[in-house]
């Protein structure tokens, strides 16, 4: 790849990514020296809509590299800014978070200051777990529960049922003191946060049909139980968030209700009821267990996330206590045809969990494009998948087309998809890889983008094992620990667990299979994978850089000013050739995780794979020139 001045928004570059209203940061941008020669570089920022200019200065040379340096004051609570490079032949460049251009840019895709208060430190360097309660692990104390009417049991070893209704009522009993019980698999894998998908009483066994949201289901053990494992926890040392829906509650739920079929109720106002009565109404993408919430109404914004002691705000409390939530269809709360209250409500969903004292996230589900909502006013970060998920699919995938069962009991061929119609998992290259993690992300602020969550797979989808092509799991797993973003781990994953879509993936975890040796492998990458992640910073806040994008073949840096971590990913059988001055002290490279060739000779930096294969190597940190006083 031809080298090209850099920017982003970690502490190289940028020296405050928490600024106020009026502040101003300093950022810089570093030029290879066979870029210019340069007339001028300058700042454009878009205060109030209306352009504003400063002039960067270059403060030295480094590495091959000069480094400039430009004052940017802050106006607005998403201040975006570009660089400009003007070439003594007259020659106009401008560089944004979607790279280097000729021609004016998108304001949507500049590097961005926000001014919201930042999220707590330790959501950048988090490793999350994701635990679907049901399906997790069962402790003995469950044995005396009765099994409730709706419920259909199974036993912890038999196969899940993807046919309704046993898709939604399939119950196998995992409950929190199970969770408990094995928290030490938990800590010597490496996870630092614990994430549960909803744990309030409902109708079916994924829980997001609340019937109340200020009790824990008895079925898990009660408040008592959870606010046993939130203690457990944080003895470990470690977090745990909650999952809370904020689109929809389910039609048991005690508001709903109240609600229904009596429209003099106060809580006839949370709902879009459709007719007089209040029997008809709006629901999630149509199913009637799921009524949507009306967020104009002001008595259902002051229980859900105003008073001291609303929904959002008491589990955030002694004495329980979790450390944030997850908030599930976010993208689609508060809004409805051409009412779009999502803004008011997220920016409130945030002054909630600000309110309470200690040091909170809150993060969004967002499955698609999120751009529109992760500007920095309110979700820490994100549930997304356009920007990683999806295309690493793409790449690594290789389908067998073997049949699974959907919802109707009908057989598929099409491999899971996301639910897209596609016809299966499209073919990606590593080049379109590339692409896609630049695109869907060009639109957010760095900060932002740090604290989206990076999964594999989740709940709601087929696992990625099912159709990986081989030996491309160890890539999969390292691009997640290692590219921006805060990496997850589906439980079961480690245990190399598949699943044909996003319920069949539910699969309850084998416990006791660990001493098998296709489990213990698995198990072994993960936990080295983490360990790698929690012992270098780099690859929590460090700025990143592409050095080499090909079909086959990805290699990037992630870098700040104490290591540099060069990683590379392929899908096959492949080599790379990349310029030395885009790796300064390769000559230092220490070789951390995989088999891949590193050599170097006549300023060449040669990566060999025989294979697919993920490999990881520190070199020294960036040396950025002093700026004279």
């Amino acid at each position: 790849m031809m080298l090209t001045p850099h920017h982003d928004g970690s502490a190289l570059y940028v020296s405050d990514d928490a600024p106020q209203l009026g502040d101003t940061v300093r950022v810089r941008v570093r030029v290879p020296l066979e870029f210019g020669p340069l007339a001028a570089v300058r700042t454009r920022s878009n205060p109030d809509h209306e352009p504003a200019w400063t002039e960067a200065e270059r403060i030295g040379s480094a590495g091959g590299w000069d480094w400039w340096e430009a004052p940017v004051t802050v106006a607005n609570p998403r201040h975006g800014y570009r660089f400009l490079f003007l070439h003594e032949d007259g020659l106009v460049q401008w560089l944004n978070q979607s790279g280097l251009h000729v021609g004016e840019t998108l304001d949507g895709e500049d590097f961005a200051l926000v001014t919201t208060a930042a999220p707590p430190a330790w959501l950048h360097r988090s490793v999350m777990y994701q635990i679907f309660p049901d399906r997790f692990a069962r402790s003995a104390a469950a044995d005396a529960r009765p099994t409730p009417d709706w419920a259909i049991p199974a036993e912890w070893d038999e196969p899940v049922d993807p046919v309704m209704p046993g898709r939604t009522q399939q119950f196998y009993g995992g409950d929190l003191d199970g969770i408990i019980e094995h928290l030490d698999h938990l800590q010597d894998l490496g996870v630092d946060l614990v994430y549960l998908t909803p744990v309030f009483p409902a109708e079916s066994n994924h829980r997001y049909d609340a019937s109340t949201f200020r009790h824990v289901d008895e079925l898990l053990g009660g408040d008592e139980a959870y606010a046993r494992l939130i203690a457990a926890v944080h003895e470990r040392g470690m977090r745990i968030i909650g999952d809370l829906t904020s689109n929809h509650s389910g039609d048991s739920h005690e508001w709903f209700r109240a609600a229904k079929g009596h429209p003099e109720s106060v809580e006839a106002g949370f709902y879009y009821f459709t007719d007089p009565e209040c029997t008809r109404y709006e629901s999630w993408l149509g199913y009637d267990t799921l009524p949507k919430f009306d967020w104009s109404n002001a008595e259902l914004r002051r229980r859900f996330y105003e008073d001291d002691d609303s929904v959002v705000a008491h589990w955030l409390r002694e004495p329980f206590g979790i450390d944030g939530w997850r908030v599930d269809v976010a993208n689609m709360t508060g809004r409805l045809g051409a009412i779009d209250l999502n803004a008011e409500v997220r920016q409130g969903l945030l002054r909630a969990v600000m309110s309470v004292s200690g040091e909170r996230i809150l993060l969004g589900e967002s499955t698609n494009d999120a751009q529109s909502d992760l500007q920095g006013d309110a979700w820490h970060g994100a549930m997304t998948y356009p920007s990683f998920t999806r295309p690493v699919w793409g790449w690594l995938s290789e389908p067998t087309r073997e049949p699974y069962l959907e919802s109707d009991g009908s057989a598929s061929t099409d491999p899971w998809f996301f639910t897209q119609p596609v016809g299966g998992i499209p073919r990606y290259s590593g080049t379109d890889v590339a692409a896609a993690v630049t695109r869907f992300t060009a639109g957010i602020p760095w900060r932002v983008r740090l604290g989206n969550m990076q999964p594999l797979d989740t709940h709601d989808t087929a696992r990625f094992a099912t159709n990986a092509a081989p030996a491309t799991v160890p890539v999969a797993v390292g691009l997640s620990l290692t590219l921006p973003g805060l990496p997850v781990v589906f439980a079961g994953d480690e245990y190399g667990l598949t699943g044909a879509d996003g319920e069949s993936s539910r699969t309850p975890i084998p416990w006791g299979t660990e001493v098998e040796p296709s489990v213990a492998e698995r198990i072994a990458l993960y936990r080295d994978l983490i360990a790698l992640r929690r012992q270098h910073g780099a690859l929590a806040t460090g700025g990143m850089r592409w050095v080499h994008v090909s079909d086959e073949l990805l290699v990037f840096v992630r870098e700040s000013a104490e290591e540099t971590m060069l990683i590379a990913a392929a899908r096959s059988t492949a080599v790379a050739e990349i310029d030395a001055r885009a790796l300064a002290g390769f000559s230092e490279a220490d070789p951390l995780f995989g088999d891949a060739s590193l050599v170097a000779a006549d300023g060449v930096v040669r990566i060999e794979f025989e294979g697919p294969g993920f490999g990881v190597w520190v070199l020294p940190g960036v040396v950025v020139p002093t700026r004279a006083a």
